[in-house]
């Protein structure tokens, strides 16, 4: 069992997110249950690369002195499976959101869908979402979408190294990526709706790896917190 001085000296935990939790609601969490199980007043922690509210996976925590490794550790490529849903598209590019337009989807056929994701393999230009955490003027994007307030956001530069279709059921298309940082999964929906000239957006997230670290060896904040001393 480990030791209030292993966390204060640097532990990493893997910690697999709950579909509605925040990365911030998993840290502080697991940043209260720590300085409770041990009776420590401050301690250092952090995760390595958010997670949506709505995907569930693998999240790097940091503690301590390790949390010096978190942009190491977020520099690193990342693995997602998750679901697209043909012939929709919302403003978030996911469920936060209703669907506000719907496109023909009859001339898409199983294979247009598995080489349309040749389109997307190696470096490419992303716009991230309009409801998302970036920041722009001082401001997350994410206000500025709920404020209906139009913004210019720049393409930004991302990699993925595999993107395969791994079924298709109807209009839901299961999918595996292996992207770099800041590479967003909800855009890269959005896009590939675009290029099958119809429209999609996501409808399930899960982030499976980050480098060598894989979510079948992640804890939940529940797992995690049996697993500290109790009183």
């Amino acid at each position: 069992m480990k030791t209030a001085e292993d966390y204060l000296s640097g532990h990493v935990l893997l910690i697999d997110k709950p579909l509605h939790w925040t990365s911030f609601q998993v840290v502080n969490k697991l940043r209260w249950e720590i300085r409770r199980a041990f009776d420590i007043k401050k301690i250092k922690v952090g995760h390595a690369g958010t997670l949506d509210p709505l995907a569930t996976g693998l999240l790097v925590i940091c503690t301590g002195k390790m949390t010096k490794q978190i942009d190491t550790f977020q520099g690193q490529a990342k693995e997602y499976t998750g679901t697209f849903v043909l012939g929709s598209s919302t403003p978030s590019y996911d469920l936060e959101s209703e669907i506000d337009q719907t496109y023909p989807t009859s001339h898409i056929t199983e294979d247009l869908i598995k080489s349309t994701t040749s389109q997307f393999v190696g470096d490419i230009h992303q716009f991230p979402p309009v409801f998302s955490a970036l920041k722009k003027d001082g401001k997350r994007l994410y206000e500025f979408a709920r404020a209906g307030e139009e913004v210019d956001i720049p393409s930004r530069l991302v990699n993925i190294s595999e993107f395969e279709i791994t079924a298709i059921d109807g209009l839901n298309v299961n999918f595996r990526v292996v992207c770099s940082k800041g590479t967003y999964i909800r855009s890269l929906a959005n896009d590939f709706g675009k290029a099958l000239n119809s429209g999609a957006h996501l409808s399930a997230l899960r982030r499976t790896k980050i480098g060598d670290f894989n979510v079948e060896d992640a804890l939940t904040p529940e797992e995690f917190i049996k697993s500290l001393p109790s009183e």
